[in-house]
């Protein structure tokens, strides 16, 4: 702070700073409700008043949601879905976006301003699923794949990137023998590893969370992801129902509620522990995708 600031100006900024821990702190408390719930016992969840802290934990929860085969599965098709997808998403965005960061590209302008049409429209829902349907796709997991594999918006910030780096180093590359793969893998995208850290989070988090495309192109229980099965399990039936006889177990000591939110923990868990790893390349790399244009 400057040491010049006036009494004034430090009140608000002490005012401000407050502020906006509080609104911080009140955007941590559902997610805190949510895990001591799933902590708590049952005559606590039974009594009320469980706000911050359970008066005593227990992990029966946990080990029912974790011994479940149902949601253990979901778990791994979920898991499948987002490496998969997130290796597939990065390698068609990099394969489109490093061509068309070349201005001698033939027919560059063409293939962006169509490009630029999807970000604006859509073909539909309907039209969608007739194509992942006539494809092959419904009860797949590539159906949760391959209709999203590109994000144009993704595509054209790293395409800008692409551009901003210096076409000096890939002149001398060019000279030293790289021919066109050598110089993406060797210079360019070393070079990216800030952009492409924070598509991967991009992509990798709209993987995990993915729902609305699970719910319309699979219909068999043994495919759903961790999303659709935590829908199911909290808006259809009860939670025995959904989890499946021959995985639930903890019969009347543990109540559904209980179950439901130790799924969510467990659900979120991944994205909490990854994202601070990418957390660090998060700004760098956009800023310097859009800046750079």
């Amino acid at each position: 702070m400057n040491s010049r600031a006036t009494w004034t100006d430090r009140v608000a900024d002490a005012a401000i700073a407050l502020v906006l821990i509080a609104l911080a702190l009140s955007s941590l408390f559902p997610f805190v409700y949510i895990l001591a719930t799933s902590l708590s016992p049952m005559e606590q969840v039974l009594r009320g008043g469980i706000i911050l802290w359970p008066d005593r934990f227990s992990f029966d929860a946990y080990s029912t949601i974790l011994g479940n085969t149902n949601f253990v599965r979901s778990l791994y098709i979920t898991a499948v879905t987002t490496i998969g997808g997130t290796f597939v998403n990065l390698a068609l965005t990099t394969f489109m976006a490093y061509p068309l960061s070349k201005k001698t590209l033939p027919g560059r302008e063409t293939v962006l301003l169509l490009v630029t049409i999807t970000i604006l429209f859509s073909g539909g829902m309907i039209p969608t699923y007739i194509v992942v349907n006539k494809l092959g796709l419904l009860d797949s997991v590539w159906s949760l794949i391959l209709p999203g594999a590109i994000s144009a918006f993704n595509l054209i910030i790293l395409k800008n990137f692409f551009q901003g780096i210096p076409s000096e180093l890939e002149e001398a590359g060019k000279i030293d023998g790289c021919r066109t793969f050598g110089l993406l893998f060797r210079i360019v995208l070393p070079l990216s590893m800030p952009a492409l850290a924070t598509f991967t989070l991009f992509y990798a988090v709209g993987n995990w969370n993915q729902f609305f495309n699970a719910v319309l192109y699979i219909t068999k229980p043994e495919l759903w992801t961790v999303q659709v099965f935590l829908r199911q399990m909290i808006f259809q039936g009860s939670t025995q129902d959904v989890m499946g006889q021959s995985g639930f177990s903890g019969g009347q000591d543990i109540l559904p509620v209980t179950i439901q939110m130790a799924a969510i923990v467990v659900s979120t868990l991944p994205i909490l522990v990854v994202y601070p790893f990418l957390q660090k390349h998060f700004a760098k790399g956009v800023l310097l995708g859009s800046v750079k244009g």
